[in-house]
């Protein structure tokens, strides 16, 4: 048996970074026929997807911060500022930044999390199912992870 001692580090080291991403990226490539067949592809890289609402002075009236990766929407951000909230505002967004995924990237469906003080009815009442709930993520927080697949 062979015994290897290494030194491990906790800094934050964006050259490093990168190198692991690299090296993870590599290694399931080689182990997924799917990631082969992604690479060199349009498909491959993660394209960013915006979608702004502001009202009629200018100001942000609520956004939707997503991208799309194969077949996939993932939103990361979707707020509507309190004076709009009720207004239909959140579900236009979502709906723009999924029309845009669907018709514009090929996108077949979406993923989202959220938090659940936040909008998991909200998520439900567009379409979207729960596939993953976290407890205590953050303690005493509860994180949904939903899913549509657009038909």
């Amino acid at each position: 048996m062979v015994s290897r001692m290494f030194r491990l580090e906790t800094e934050v080291d964006k050259a490093r970074h990168n190198l692991l991403r690299t090296r993870l990226r590599d290694t399931n490539t080689a182990a997924s026929p799917i990631l082969r067949a992604l690479r060199g592809t349009p498909g491959e890289r993660e394209l960013p997807l915006q979608v702004w609402a502001l009202d009629p002075a200018g100001d942000l009236a609520g956004g939707l911060v997503g991208h799309t990766w194969t077949t996939w929407l993932h939103v990361i951000y979707l707020w509507v500022d309190e004076r709009h909230r009720g207004s239909g505002l959140g579900s236009r967004l979502l709906a723009q930044a999924e029309r845009v995924a669907r018709e514009g990237r090929g996108c077949t469906a979406a993923r989202l999390e959220t938090w659940d003080f936040q909008a998991p009815e909200f998520y439900k009442k567009q379409g979207y199912e729960v596939v993953c709930v976290i407890p205590d993520y953050p303690p005493g927080i509860t994180e949904y992870t939903l899913v549509k697949r657009f038909g």
